[in-house]
């Protein structure tokens, strides 16, 4: 996920949210009385087969349940659909916006926010809000350092998770220093995917933890510290292990799927992936080898929620409001974090939840490669979204050059 261009966000910064419509949250059957015969449009990223067929099984129930046909429209990068809705309101459209309900967070998500790009708030008048877990899960109301303030509604929780081959690392690296040290002993069984990509950027932010004495100076916005002097730690230790990489960091992955593909095929070690349960939904699959296990540092992983967010000109408001509401139900959330369909954490709280919602829940086989909640260990905050722009566009200046 990319943030906005310097020209386009300067351009915008004084413009003001715009509602395109008077829906009235606190009627919720007008709301649905609106929403239904409407299309909506989820922009959302297309890269992963198990994601796009939950989609297409969220489509079957929203339209089932309240006449409300979805449409996915597949992005190569979230930023896409940013744009998209940055372009209709330089044209003054803001009214029957193309762009319905975007999944999103971090830097797009500051984005629009900071811009009035966003319809709402709204999330806290949805009526599964109330099954949201905020006490045991704050997290979910901070965005990448940022109040989300209704704005966005959580669907998913993730945390960074290292895949590792247990039949080969029976003793997999569990800090920074250690995984350094493998990469080291093991030349070629190990990369990332090339940033800007969003999981690849997110291990230079995860590197960042491991190499800063004080790692607080993240939640702050890059030019509130001398970011030559932070970051230095982070190039060299980059430096140091770049010549040991895969293809001896002369080529990168493109991105999570093809990662992961890596490790299926036996030519890296050790993966990572944002989804606790990925590796065991692959295994189930037959897509990994069931030696696969996952783990997370000692120090901690980096976690994040994922939102879903409506454009302030959304020309059907009213089904992606119907959307966030839908996905919130526990039905669904537990059929997400089946890792035979996708093994996403959910946001739910089991305490707020009827016996039947529960034993959804209680039901689930996690997985043999998937940890316990009790075992996921320290959810690192993600660094305020300047550290992500900046820190890709860096590496690119560094090492994009690679064929």
């Amino acid at each position: 996920m990319r943030f906005l261009t310097c020209a386009a966000a300067c351009a915008l910064a004084l413009a003001q949210p715009i509602n395109a419509q008077s829906l009235d949250l606190a009627d919720w059957p007008a709301v649905l009385e609106q929403a239904q015969g409407q299309t909506v449009y989820w922009h959302a990223w297309g890269g992963d087969p198990r994601i796009n067929a939950f989609i297409e099984q969220v489509g079957a129930e929203l339209s089932a349940r309240h006449g409300v046909i979805l449409e996915h429209v597949r992005l190569a990068d979230t930023a896409d659909a940013v744009t998209r809705v940055v372009s209709e309101r330089a044209a003054g459209r803001d009214t029957g916006g193309a762009v319905d309900v975007i999944w999103i967070n971090g830097a797009n998500f500051a984005s629009m926010k900071e811009q009035g790009l966003l319809f709402g708030p709204f999330a806290y008048d949805l009526p599964n809000w109330s099954l949201v877990d905020t006490d045991a899960n704050p997290a979910i109301e901070i965005d990448f350092t940022l109040p989300v303030e209704g704005y966005g509604s959580p669907w998913a929780m993730f945390q960074m998770v290292f895949e590792y081959d247990s039949a080969t690392v029976p003793e997999p690296p569990r800090s920074l220093d250690t995984l350094r040290a493998w990469i080291a002993e093991n030349p070629g069984r190990f990369t990332y995917p090339q940033p800007p990509d969003f999981l690849g950027t997110s291990f230079l932010k995860q590197a960042l933890y491991g190499v800063l004495d004080d790692p607080s100076v993240l939640l702050g916005p890059t030019d509130a510290v001398e970011y030559d002097t932070v970051t230095a730690p982070l190039w060299a230790f980059l430096d140091e292990i770049t010549p040991n990489l895969w293809r001896a960091g002369r080529a990168y992955p493109a991105n999570e799927p093809a990662l992961g593909q890596l490790l299926a095929d036996g030519e890296v070690d050790i993966g990572f992936s944002f989804n606790p349960g990925r590796a065991s939904a692959a295994i189930a699959d037959g897509e990994l080898p069931d030696t696969i296990r996952t783990m997370v540092f000692d120090e901690g992983t980096l976690a994040n929620s994922s939102y879903l967010s409506i454009p302030y000109n959304a020309a059907n408001q009213a089904g992606a409001l119907v959307l966030a509401n839908l996905i919130l139900d526990p039905e669904i959330q537990a059929l997400a974090q089946d890792p035979a369909v996708l093994g996403f954490q959910t946001v739910l709280g089991m305490d707020r939840l009827e016996a039947e919602g529960r034993a959804r829940f209680d039901a689930l086989d996690l997985g043999i490669a998937t940890l316990a909640p009790d075992e996921m260990g320290t959810g690192l905050l993600e660094p305020h979204p300047s550290w992500m722009t900046r820190i890709a566009a860096d590496w690119t200046e560094r090492y994009g050059t690679a064929e």
